[in-house]
């Protein structure tokens, strides 16, 4: 079945129908998702959403427009949820240039006090970049142990093969289904199979032909379809391929 490896179910534009849809999930072919976090609170309550829901695990961890948020409490309480059983990674950590929602320095700080976790916890990383490449990977082979996740990937086939050499996976999100997304394609095209992982970061990132509204784990489906295109092998191969990447990557083998 179809694995969604981030999804934002907890985000207030599921508020109106949110058990609905994990009860739908089955249905449309989706076996797994990981609900990514944002802050402390949010993964408090990614947590519990994993605990109740069975087809739910969590990632768990500060955002780094969340970076200034980081205290003595905040790492205590992360390694607390990293040790529960449904909680399957540190995340989405990372750098985000794009906004700047937290001073960069603080940014790169946070995101290392959360690989330092992981590591001492041994769980992998889902790790958010966006317009900070360099640093990103400056930091990243910094840490040459830690097991990890480029998230929504949209950079360089370059960067792709870099981080698969340090033991990457790479996700591809709805962006791959963009008729700009070039990049994107030739990097999905260059990621080894067993390194690949699709994702829909609902409800973020809708792929076409939803383009528009709210994404939804059942669109996940048509990364995979485009994924499939892309390498040119049925799409149910790579449903299976990037199920059991997936399963492998989080643990739940």
């Amino acid at each position: 079945m179809l694995f969604d490896t981030h999804v934002h179910l907890l985000d207030e534009r599921f508020d109106d129908d949110r058990e609905a849809v994990l009860a739908q999930l089955t249905g449309h072919g989706v076996g797994n998702v990981v609900e990514a976090s944002s802050d402390l609170e949010n993964s408090i309550h990614a947590a519990a959403l994993a605990r109740e829901h069975h087809t739910v695990h969590a990632a768990v961890g500060l955002h780094p427009h969340s970076a200034s948020e980081w205290d003595g409490r905040t790492e205590d309480e992360l390694r607390t949820l990293l040790q529960e059983p449904k909680v399957v990674a540190a995340g989405e950590i990372g750098l985000d240039y794009h906004y700047d929602f937290s001073p960069r320095e603080k940014q790169k700080e946070v995101f290392e006090k959360q690989i330092r976790l992981a590591l001492d916890v041994d769980v992998p990383i889902v790790v958010h970049s966006r317009e900070a490449t360099a640093d990103t990977m400056e930091i990243l082979r910094k840490y040459p142990g830690v097991r990890g996740e480029m998230h929504c990937f949209s950079g360089s086939v370059e960067t792709a093969k870099e981080l698969v050499k340090m033991g990457f996976y790479i996700a591809f999100g709805g962006a791959l289904t963009f008729k700009n997304a070039r990049k994107t394609v030739e990097a999905a095209q260059a990621v080894p199979l067993d390194r690949l992982l699709v994702e829909t970061d609902c409800p973020y990132m809708t792929p076409v032909p939803f383009r528009g509204k709210r994404n939804e784990p059942a669109y996940v489906r048509y990364v995979a379809e485009k994924l499939a295109e892309v390498r040119g092998i049925p799409t149910e191969e790579i449903i299976r391929i990037t199920e059991e990447n997936a399963k492998r990557f989080f643990g739940l083998a």
